[in-house]
């Protein structure tokens, strides 16, 4: 079989969110029950463009653990490296929806989430090495063995094709920054991309020119999302910057990893930087007006019109 085009590697989980906006989580009556998680939703955005993605992650041996595969597979993400930890419960998370940007968020991945659990004898070494794009997140870092797993499967890779790093920065799956920074600083000598918005940066290397900061930590190219800023991307003899998009922001979570499957499609389809971010952006940009993640992922048509009704296609 042919090699993955994306692979990713992380979380994953079951988001409920509430179907009643602004107001507060004791206060929600209903809640809307989508598949979550970074690495799976950027998978699902990069099969959204019809890339042939997986994820590796771990669920449950329960009910919500079935109902992801099946999600998976129903948006064309393969699960072949879906395990089961049978002794753990698969994660929820809820959220509080407060347009235009409070949207906090409640993790229950207790005591431990399966997907921390990636143990790297279980990694299949071939697929992660001939993965046209490889993407990992700061939270697989977080715990072992999915760090020790982690970092095994970015050694394998060897800087190989293209290595993203999501920083992901969850600061209530750590002890400390400096913990993170740590781990964050070993992950990067092995990808040649980092994505972050400008707090997961600083985390990793610190405030003082975060786009040269990550460049010097030897990715080739740092993306940076600086929310009503817009996006800075920045290789070694080039930097583009992407404004934001006009939206009437719903639910902004969801937005960066639409970015990501969208990052994909376009470093694989071999668009030159400012077409691939500013697409990414709009991307994002359109997740941010829905009140899902995975389920609202856009195709490639629906990016297009947003970016050609902005006067920028």
């Amino acid at each position: 079989m042919s090699a993955h085009e994306v692979l990713t590697m992380g979380r994953i989980g079951v988001d409920l969110y509430p179907e009643q906006i602004g107001v507060p989580l004791g206060e929600v009556r209903t809640f809307a029950k989508s598949l979550g998680g970074s690495a799976s939703n950027v998978a699902v955005a990069a099969a959204r463009y019809g890339r042939r993605a997986a994820v590796i992650t771990r669920v449950g041996a329960d009910p919500f653990g079935e109902y992801l595969r099946t999600a998976l597979r129903g948006f064309g993400v393969d699960d072949r490296f879906v395990g089961t930890v049978p002794h753990l419960p698969t994660p929820v998370t809820f959220c509080e929806i407060f347009p235009p940007d409070h949207f906090p968020l409640y993790f229950y991945r207790y005591p431990k989430a399966p997907d921390l659990e990636i143990h790297p004898s279980e990694l299949d070494l071939d697929a992660i090495r001939r993965a046209e794009i490889f993407w990992i997140t700061g939270t697989g870092l977080s715990a072992e063995p999915s760090r020790t797993a982690t970092l095994t499967a970015l050694k394998e890779r060897n800087r190989s094709g293209i290595t993203v790093f999501d920083l992901d920065w969850r600061p209530m799956f750590w002890d400390s920054p400096a913990e993170a920074r740590h781990w964050y600083t070993e992950a990067l000598r092995h990808t040649t991309v980092a994505v972050g918005n400008l707090a997961e940066v600083e985390v990793a290397v610190g405030r003082a020119n975060p786009e040269r900061a990550l460049l010097q930590h030897g990715v080739d190219l740092a993306v940076i999302k600086r929310g009503p800023a817009g996006v800075l991307a920045a290789c070694k003899d080039q930097k583009v910057e992407a404004p934001p998009e006009k939206i009437k922001t719903l639910n902004g979570l969801g937005a960066g990893d639409a970015f990501g499957g969208a990052l994909c499609h376009g470093l694989l389809a071999g668009w030159d930087l400012p077409a691939t971010i500013r697409f990414a952006n709009a991307a994002g940009a359109l997740v941010a007006t829905r009140l899902a993640c995975a389920d609202a992922m856009p195709s490639e048509a629906e990016v297009r019109d947003l970016l050609a009704g902005a006067g920028h296609g």
